[in-house]
């Protein structure tokens, strides 16, 4: 009969690989060790800030299984916290594989060594990201929704080399005329593959931040339909 039963709670972002010491009872002499791998069902539990009972769950599962998303310290995932560029850029990278980068990125502001530097280089050589100005990227800026759009859109067309949907008509959305002219195609095509909808008022919003649980339920669709 079993001596004790153990429940183990893995920390966010933790290691799955549980290491066990096997020795006698009353013996000081360690018998062998192995390792087990943990089984997440739910990866979201991992995080104490994610409601398993919320709209993202399947995409925050999916994206933190996938190790394209990770938490932001202290057992959080931060689901409403406004995206970063410099995050965005760097789940992209993740979900290529995180390929070799040779040379680093022009931009002044994104020095060797930062989380995003090798991101924001591989995808600045394949066009998938421009600066916000000639010289800066702005890897602390906040995505909004016409921006992640049109790095997703750069994404399947520039790195995958997949030939878009035809958009969707903006004008269908009270506010669409609002799109900056760079992002109309790439908000377009995003309405019509699914990426994107819009409210109950009737208004897409393309300059409102982008939530990281929102981007969590982009990359699985990218991941699931590209």
């Amino acid at each position: 009969a079993p001596v004790a039963t153990l429940t183990f709670a893995v920390k966010a972002a933790g290691n799955t690989t549980l290491t066990v010491a096997h020795q006698e009872i009353n013996d000081a002499k360690l018998s062998y060790v192995e390792q087990l791998l943990v089984n997440l069902d739910c990866p979201s539990e991992a995080f104490t800030d994610l409601d398993t009972a919320c709209w993202y769950h399947e995409y925050t599962d999916y994206v933190i299984a996938q190790g394209f998303m990770k938490g932001v310290g202290g057992d959080r995932f931060a689901p409403d916290a406004s995206l970063t560029r410099g995050q965005l850029v760097t789940t992209l990278y993740r979900l290529a594989g995180e390929p070799e980068v040779k040379g680093k990125a022009s931009f002044a502001d994104v020095p060797e060594g930062q989380y995003f530097s090798k991101a924001v280089s591989w995808a600045e050589s394949l066009g998938i990201v421009r600066g916000m100005t000639a010289t800066t990227f702005a890897p602390a800026g906040k995505v909004t929704r016409e921006q992640a759009a049109t790095f997703l859109y750069r994404y399947v067309t520039e790195y995958l080399k997949r030939e878009p949907v035809q958009g969707a008509d903006l004008k269908a959305y009270t506010d669409g005329g609002t799109v900056q002219n760079y992002a109309k195609e790439a908000m377009g095509w995003g309405v019509a593959a699914g990426f994107f909808e819009g409210y109950g008022d009737q208004t897409l919003r393309p300059a409102t931040a982008l939530t990281r649980a929102q981007i969590a339920k982009l990359l699985t669709i990218l991941d699931k339909n590209f």
